[in-house]
């Protein structure tokens, strides 16, 4: 009798443990908030686009969207972070193509691999390279920053990061112009901004949507873009390439990604709720108001960008002979 009671109990509690099982496993993606880690201090443009994100993420998502920054190592602690994190879909690095992402692999060798370790989502961005001075400065376009750059020893240039699309930019201009421009890298785009408009650098390097308010409050003037085209954030502002140098990025990249080994359901899920957020009227038009035009790719587009845009910078650096200061 007792061991007929024991097999019985095993038998029940196997098969709750069973039941339990398909259960958990029949829950349906998301059950919990979705962490969107930001590898950038709070402010900048990846910061602000992430934001904006969250701020739609309810009416298109089944559980909120949470910005968390986590800064250091020119984005790549962050990044790193997401590598590591569980596969479930649960934590999402947004910034996927920015410098560290593109350009830093070209110097050094990242504790992850850029392309192999992180599953693209979706493009949300693509914004410019600006080249911005104070609005009290003595130069007031390139040829007035070049020719009073030439009578010193170097000039200084506040970036968002070390090995960065800014960085690039600016190692790129100074092969094209002559000048010793020294390269002062920050802990993302806002810092980089402030620093320039204090006066601790004599040029900088920022998105759009680090600077428009301060352009419209004409502390800063823009000088140029880093694109093929110009900036539709910044449609008065000149090419360099308008202005007779052929510094040319492929801007900032704004997308999404998850660490590999992240299932395909929630893969699609997200590439679904994200494109629905990039589809609102209103997310649009606050998006075109901080300077970040909407420029959604699925993952196979998005995949192929961001391969093109580490072989662009690859051949700009090797144009240019550009070494990591």
């Amino acid at each position: 009798m007792e061991k007929r009671k024991v097999i019985a109990t095993v038998m029940v509690v196997g098969l709750s443990v069973f039941f339990s099982g398909l259960v958990g496993a029949a829950e349906k993606y998301p059950t919990k908030a979705i962490e969107l880690v930001v590898p950038f201090a709070a402010g900048g443009s990846t910061d602000v686009l992430a934001r904006l994100v969250a701020k739609f993420a309810p009416k298109y998502f089944d559980k909120p969207l949470v910005v968390v920054n986590k800064p250091g190592g020119g984005g790549v602690v962050g990044t790193e972070g997401v590598v590591r994190s569980k596969p479930d879909g649960y934590s999402l690095y947004v910034g996927y193509g920015s410098g560290h992402d593109l350009v830093m692999p070209h110097f050094q060798k990242l504790p992850y691999k850029t392309f192999e370790d992180l599953i693209p989502i979706c493009r949300l961005s693509v914004h410019s390279v600006a080249m911005v001075n104070r609005a009290d400065a003595p130069y007031k376009n390139l040829k007035e920053f070049i020719e009073w750059g030439k009578k010193r020893e170097q000039v200084t240039a506040s970036v968002s990061t070390k090995a960065g699309s800014v960085d690039i930019t600016f190692q790129a201009l100074a092969k094209a112009t002559g000048l010793k421009i020294v390269t002062v890298p920050f802990r993302g785009g806002a810092d980089a901004v402030t620093a320039i408009v204090g006066g601790q650098t004599d040029t900088g390097g920022n998105h759009p949507s680090e600077i428009i308010s301060h352009i419209k409050a004409k502390r800063l003037i823009p000088i140029a873009v880093a694109l093929e085209q110009r900036d539709p954030a910044l449609p008065d502002v000149p090419t360099f390439r308008e202005l007779g140098y052929d510094v040319v990025t492929v801007g900032s990249v704004k997308g999404v990604a998850a660490p590999k080994g992240t299932p395909p359901e929630v893969v699609q899920y997200l590439v679904e709720r994200f494109k629905k957020v990039c589809e609102d009227p209103e997310f649009i038009q606050e998006m075109k108001n901080i300077g970040q035009p909407v420029m959604f790719q699925g993952p196979s587009e998005f995949a192929k960008y961001l391969r093109d845009g580490f072989e662009q910078y690859g051949k700009l650096i090797k144009e240019f002979d550009i070494k990591l200061q």
